[in-house]
């Protein structure tokens, strides 16, 4: 800050000494003066202060007392102090409080208060713009945080966390991993859309979404993708757990049990009742972002996915079915009832595939 726009408050009782500062620094600061602390308060509720210079020794109001009463109106003023030497060890402790930046005894020298106003304004700036920093910083860290939120509703939390732990990892590095791959899909959505306006049809997948990822998430899953009217997720890609292929399967069960709440609040608008299929593998995948440096996505691919993809797209026949692959069987065939179905070909295998329909839980 230029001299020319630097406030200076005196305060002094008396007047020959206001008279005398005013005509030394007037043409180098603004300079207020004050000939008692509540008139200095006055002028400074008025008038914008980056300093205030006073004697300590005054009637009604010392020095101290003045600054220690403006502090918490005007905590950012610099305040200094000037006294004889028989103040000097109240003046110290003041300034050892944090309450006076420097003292100067009386009477006063020009050249040495010249250079101790001009560290005061010093400071003063220093202070400005250590504070304008900080703020500037506080705006960028909450900014930081939106965008980490957001950033989360697109990209998996655990995926997140791991590529900021991992930050010299790239972030396409893969890992080999075995999950339970579920694929959940409305049967018939299109014909169920068309009584609804697009506004509506947005609300209703995103009703739908919600309710199923809560169902997803207490399974321990993770949705990886929304396409459409269809939900991928997966069991044991982002955080390992026991029982992966189970967690699905009764998270599938769960899924079905949720459906009779959207249809309860739909029937008014929909011909039909919202029917699903789901169709669920185990086995070994490639978990891990996929894309460019542009634009990237977290995906579990390989042919564990596709297999999944393709029993789920049998259900399109068998509405309100859940079925599952040979592998996910074997790992959960004492937990749940299960009628085999005769063996069939599925998109991208050679040979025909066993698949089972799950009818319900053991438990």
């Amino acid at each position: 800050m230029n001299k020319e726009n630097f406030p200076i408050l005196y305060v002094d009782d008396e007047e020959h000494n206001l008279i005398s500062f005013a005509a030394t620094f007037r043409k180098e600061y603004r300079i207020h003066t004050a000939i008692n602390g509540y008139d200095a308060l006055e002028i400074m509720r008025k008038n914008d202060v980056k300093l205030v210079i006073t004697d300590q020794r005054m009637p009604e109001m010392t020095g101290i007392q003045f600054l220690e009463k403006m502090a918490p109106e005007f905590p950012d003023t610099i305040r200094m102090i000037l006294t004889g030497f028989s103040d000097i060890e109240v003046i110290i402790e003041a300034i050892n409080s944090g309450r006076v930046f420097r003292y100067i005894t009386k009477p006063w020298d020009e050249n040495e208060l010249r250079m101790t106003i001009d560290n005061a304004r010093q400071l003063f700036d220093l202070q400005s713009r250590n504070k304008s920093l900080l703020k500037e910083l506080k705006q960028k860290v909450e900014e930081q945080e939106q965008i980490l939120k957001l950033f989360i509703r697109y990209v998996p939390e655990q995926v997140v966390k791991k590529t900021l732990e991992n930050s010299q990892q790239s972030v396409f590095d893969g890992e080999l991993r075995n999950v339970a791959v579920l694929f959940c899909d409305i049967r018939g959505f299109t014909p169920l859309s068309e009584v609804l306006s697009p506004p509506e049809v947005v609300s209703f997948l995103n009703e739908y979404y919600q309710l199923m990822t809560e169902v997803v998430k207490q399974h321990n899953g993770s949705v990886i993708q929304f396409v459409g009217d269809e939900i991928f997720a997966a069991f044991g890609a982002l955080e390992l757990y026991p029982d992966n292929e189970a967690n699905a399967v009764f998270c599938a069960l769960k899924m079905m049990d949720a459906l009779p709440k959207l249809n309860e609040k739909y029937k008014g608008r929909f011909e039909t009742e919202i029917k699903i299929g789901i169709g669920i593998n185990y086995g070994e995948v490639v978990a891990g972002n996929l894309g460019s440096e542009d634009r990237i996505r977290y995906s579990v691919t390989g042919d564990t996915v596709n297999t999944a993809k393709h029993i789920e797209t049998i259900t399109k026949d068998h509405p309100n079915s859940i079925l599952v692959s040979n592998s996910t069987y074997q790992s959960v065939k004492e937990l749940f009832n299960f009628k085999a179905w005769d063996p069939l070909f599925v998109k991208g295998k050679k040979e025909k595939i066993l698949v089972y329909e799950v009818l319900g839980s053991n438990a």
